[in-house]
């Protein structure tokens, strides 16, 4: 067995916590295995200053990651799945994918005790186009306005009163100690999670069999399936952080099938194209791309049209 793994991640609290769990998960595991993590900057955690969909959307937190997994400097890497790109880089693959903590987002405020009591025009910071969308759709007087960091980056600036709300992922502020932070979890029939939110993604060289087999106990199989659903959804709308999609599968009762929702939805808001879809786990991936075809059809092709992106429709 290999004796020693080392694990690339982010230098930022969230991404330590998460390489962290997974180093400890490991060393349970394999009590004779020396775990080492390996601090990176992506160009991510490099431009704050700017909107995650102006500087390049997903990838932006994996890619320096990746490129250190394929010269060999490190031996997986840890990820917010809803970070991950759909198209993972040739020689690297999705090797697990951990048991979905919580999907939602929650609202965050110290001046208001629920998003439905937001006074008229109120400032909501957010780095999502996604969550910025759904809001605008129930909520078209608000002010939504960029905000970029990190969690407790996100936090400082709105106890400086420079925005009345924020919205942020429930998993990373339950994960970071946060959870008393949380005025709010929104419900799913206002905003709908980004694919993947709240599991974590284990990337790895597609080649080293050993790797993979030692952190195979990781994977959940219900949420891999979930994911493959998601993800197939995503793929097929050829959408990142730039367009306002969300998706959220769901296992029925004895584990035999899924329940997909999603949502994609004009920039402003205006234009909200909702459905759902029902079928076997085994058609995980056809069941994601099904259900996107049928919200391209009901309006959202037009969107992506009006977002500059060229679809290839087969």
């Amino acid at each position: 067995m290999k004796q020693k793994i080392t694990i690339g991640t982010r230098s930022s609290k969230l991404a330590l916590w998460q390489a962290d769990y997974v180093a400890d998960c490991l060393r349970k595991q394999y009590p004779d295995l020396v775990v080492e993590k390996k601090l990176m900057t992506t160009k991510g955690d490099k431009i704050l200053d700017a909107p995650l969909a102006k500087i390049g959307g997903k990838g932006l937190f994996t890619k320096e990651l990746e490129q250190a997994m394929l010269d060999g400097e490190i031996d997986l890497a840890v990820h917010s799945l809803k970070d991950m790109p759909t198209e993972v880089p040739e020689g690297l693959i999705l090797a697990a994918i951990t048991e979905r903590y919580d999907p939602g987002d929650a609202f965050v405020s110290n001046t208001y005790q629920s998003f439905a009591e937001l006074s008229q025009g109120a400032k909501v910071g957010t780095s999502s186009l996604r969550r910025k969308a759904q809001l605008l759709h129930v909520r078209p007087d608000l002010q939504i306005e960029s905000l970029r960091g990190n969690v407790n980056t996100r936090l400082q600036k709105l106890d400086e009163g420079q925005f009345d709300a924020a919205i942020l992922a429930v998993a990373g502020l339950k994960r970071l100690g946060f959870a008393g932070r949380i005025t709010e979890v929104l419900p799913q029939s206002v905003i709908l999670p980004a694919v993947g939110q709240g599991a974590l993604a284990i990337e790895t060289r597609e080649d080293d069999k050993e790797v993979r087999e030692l952190i195979a106990f990781l994977n959940d199989e219900a949420t891999a399936h979930c994911a493959q659903a998601e993800r197939a959804f995503l793929a097929r709308v050829e959408g990142g952080c730039q367009v306002p999609v969300g998706v959220y599968a769901v296992p029925l009762e004895a584990g035999k099938g899924l329940h997909i929702e999603a949502v994609i939805a004009s920039l402003d808001g205006q234009r909200l194209y909702r459905d759902t879809i029902e079928g076997p786990v085994s058609d995980a991936e056809n069941l994601g791309t099904k259900l996107a075809d049928q919200l391209l059809q009901a309006g959202g092709l037009a969107i992506m049209h009006e977002l500059g992106l060229l679809l290839d429709r087969k």
